[in-house]
């Protein structure tokens, strides 16, 4: 009711957050609300009843200013490039528009394949699929088809600018399997029958090196989220839909797949530049041994170990992600961090990285384990983890 329902007034669900701000203490939530608060507003007191009307007013009276719209906010932050995420049915027409309207700062879209390889519903696919066909100018009836009408749909990100693909997986998936075999799943449940578990498998495990070649191809950096546990929650599932607050951290025993995909590519000389996050962090230690194996020298990190994500994009989350790199990697060729928030008042996360990283640097030269005669050289390892290396790494 006081998130998105339609029986309350925004006063009404922005009294109930100022209700709640002072029961997230030690929370993220806390931090970041007085960040945006702060950096977006100059409001410097605390959020909670007594002050909610005070900072309401204030809040929208600057909201009703022009500098105060979606890309003034761009603006104040000085954000030089933003990455939308879209499927590759979507128009990317509000690109276009923005590109050709002359806005300054760059918005990008990302390659998010996630349902051309969902087979797990064969009338979902088929409808997919009839959707990726309308927009591609391909018509649909087979493996090669469909691979045809998504390279078309990746030539034309690539020509909006895309540099970026985004996989949300379970887990990773690397079953053996022959071409002959991918096109008979395909077939099968394209013509509406359910697929095996072991067929799903295999057909994820070839969508996953169709797309890799892909990227590869043409100098992406591709990303995967992995170890989520989607929409435990069945009855708020029915009532409200996906994506609405039900996920948690899931269990999978990921690194013996995680490390064949990876070394397929590899070995066909098509590993592109390739982030990974974990969203258990009982894998962190695996994700910063395992991007040594495919590390090549053509690029500095040119496989990293993707900053603390969902769950673990807070300061304890942050902090071990980069204890584990730093002891098992290294920190200095980190490209830093990374949101998936939605609100154009985010940019405070950064804030808030940059902040956790000087802390965890600055203790080790409190406690002499960096000497102060390398102040230089650690100033440069927070300018380069904050921005440069990501600059570079990247090259949008």
């Amino acid at each position: 009711r006081y998130c998105t329902g339609k029986d309350t007034s925004d006063w009404e669900k922005f009294e109930k957050w100022a209700e709640t701000v002072p029961y997230t203490l030690r929370n993220p939530l806390y931090h970041w609300t007085h960040l945006e608060l702060k950096t977006a507003f100059g409001i410097h007191k605390a959020l909670n009843l007594k002050t909610a009307r005070e900072i309401y007013d204030a809040c929208n009276e600057k909201l009703a200013k022009p500098e105060y719209s979606a890309r003034g906010m761009m603006r104040r932050y000085q954000v030089e490039v933003v990455c939308t995420t879209d499927d590759p049915v979507d128009s990317l027409e509000h690109h276009i528009a923005t590109r050709a309207n002359g806005f300054e700062v760059k918005v990008l879209p990302t390659w998010r394949p996630d349902k051309a390889m969902a087979v797990e519903i064969p009338a979902d696919f088929r409808a997919y699929m009839e959707r990726l066909s309308k927009v591609s100018g391909v018509t649909i009836s087979s493996f090669d088809n469909m691979v045809a009408a998504l390279r078309k749909r990746h030539d034309f990100f690539a020509e909006q600018g895309c540099k970026l693909s985004d996989h949300g997986l379970e887990e990773f998936y690397a079953e053996d399997y022959t071409d002959a075999e991918i096109k008979s799943i395909f077939n099968k449940v394209y013509g509406g029958k359910e697929l095996s578990k072991e067929e799903i498998l295999k057909f994820k495990s070839a969508m996953l090196i169709v797309f890799g070649e892909m990227d590869w191809e043409k100098g992406w950096a591709q990303q995967f989220h992995y170890g989520t546990i989607r929409n435990n929650n069945s009855r708020m599932f029915k009532s409200i839909g996906p994506d609405t607050g039900f996920d948690s951290i899931g269990e999978f025993n990921t690194a013996k797949a995680m490390a064949k995909f990876l070394d397929r590519l590899n070995t066909a000389g098509k590993l592109t530049k390739t982030i990974l996050y974990n969203l258990n962090p009982s894998a962190n230690e695996v994700i910063a041994t395992m991007i040594g194996n495919f590390q090549d020298g053509t690029i500095p990190g040119k496989i990293q170990f993707g900053s603390g994500w969902w769950f673990l994009d807070q300061k304890d989350g942050m902090e071990k992600q980069m204890n584990a790199l730093s002891v098992l990697g290294l920190l200095s060729r980190f490209v830093g961090m990374l949101t998936d928030s939605r609100s154009f008042l985010s940019y405070p996360r950064h804030e808030y990285f940059r902040r956790t990283l000087c802390n965890l640097v600055g203790h080790d030269v409190e406690n002499g384990e960096i000497p102060v005669s390398e102040m230089e050289r650690v100033c440069q390892m927070v300018e380069d983890i904050s921005y440069y290396n990501a600059k570079n790494y990247f090259r949008f």
